[in-house]
């Protein structure tokens, strides 16, 4: 999730935690910095850009190495606000901060490695956008009011926005289950042989979903709405350029990147550079993740080391009317 959502879960964890045993804005600001923690390593530099998308949300995201690390945080912590007799309920908020940030990662379709030492698999439930505010917003307010009041009441403000926050994530993951089901009516009534199936939502909602399948002959995308007035999704069908694929398998960064989308990948040639996408974060012909990654030198292609990245986004102005008119039920065609 983006860093005002996880710096506002990690305060409100705060605030919940420490209750009347330390001033609100100090359980704030301690529990916000502790949320914020483990995306420093963005910040970190893994020499090519395919290794610094696969190496964010790893070791700084694993469970296990989290709860080695909030001990000696939560000792410099008490340390700096002389409050060692709060030891207990610091150290708790500080890993209940830790923790959650990447349980709310999990919640996205980008893959954290939630398992590291143990496991490397990139784990993503996808039913969450990296933005919304509707998860957001109740935190906030929780947050706010807790530390204009500084009061039980105040308290009740902000456990209710952790409430409301949460059982949000709980109707994204139902909407999520409810819009597979429907997907995966229409492909079998549509005659697809589905191979993987993806079901995230929209930016900014979890009303309208977005639906990629993948098939031997391609990719089928296709977008739902929990507003339409029928089950009927429209799907269009994209090449997925196994026959490129098929040329540079054994190229480390292809392997990289077809491991870590767990599939959900496309190549393709571009201006004599082959060109690898990830299909999980964007909608067709935009994407986030682009990577240039081999040069034809025909018939073949060399290795291009670095790999060098680009992204193609949508822009706001023609995106969010359509984003805004498909969610309520109208079914345009998405902007291409």
């Amino acid at each position: 999730m983006d860093s005002l959502s996880q710096a506002a879960l990690g305060a409100a964890i705060g605030v919940a935690v420490m209750g009347r045993r330390t001033k609100p804005w100090k359980a704030a600001l301690v529990g916000a910095l502790a949320g914020t923690l483990p995306d420093l390593d963005s910040f970190y530099d893994h020499g090519d850009p395919i290794s610094n998308m696969v190496f964010h949300r790893a070791k700084s995201h694993a469970l296990f190495w989290q709860t080695l690390a909030s001990l000696p945080i939560a000792a410099l912590t008490t340390a700096a606000l002389h409050d060692w007799r709060h030891f207990k309920p610091w150290w708790l908020t500080i890993w209940l901060a830790l923790v959650t940030h990447a349980l709310l990662d999990w919640t996205t379709v980008y893959g954290t490695q939630l398992g590291l030492p143990f496991t490397d698999t990139p784990f993503g439930l996808g039913s969450m956008f990296i933005i919304d505010p509707a998860y957001t917003v109740p935190l906030l307010i929780g947050i706010g009011v807790a530390l204009s009041l500084r009061n039980t009441r105040g308290w009740r403000w902000n456990v209710a926005g952790l409430v409301i926050s949460t059982a949000y994530l709980g109707w994204s993951a139902l909407a999520q289950h409810h819009t597979t089901n429907v997907a995966e009516e229409n492909l079998r009534a549509q005659g697809h042989q589905v191979e993987r199936l993806l079901v995230t939502p929209a930016p900014l909602t979890t009303v309208l979903w977005r639906i990629v399948a993948i098939t031997p002959q391609g990719y089928l995308e296709g977008y739902y709405s929990l507003l339409d007035r029928d089950r009927t999704i429209a799907f269009d069908n994209f090449p997925r350029g196994t026959d490129l694929y098929a040329q540079l398998r054994g190229n480390p960064y292809v392997e990289t990147i077809a491991r870590f989308s767990r599939g959900f990948f496309k190549m393709s040639e571009r201006d004599g550079r082959a060109v690898i996408t990830d299909l999980r974060m964007g909608m067709e012909p935009r994407y986030t993740f682009n990577f240039d990654v081999a040069l034809r030198q025909s018939p073949t292609f060399a290795p291009l080391v670095p790999p060098t990245r680009h992204s193609d986004r949508l822009d706001a102005q023609s995106g969010l009317p359509w984003l805004w008119r498909r969610a309520l039920g109208e079914k345009l065609p998405p902007p291409r």
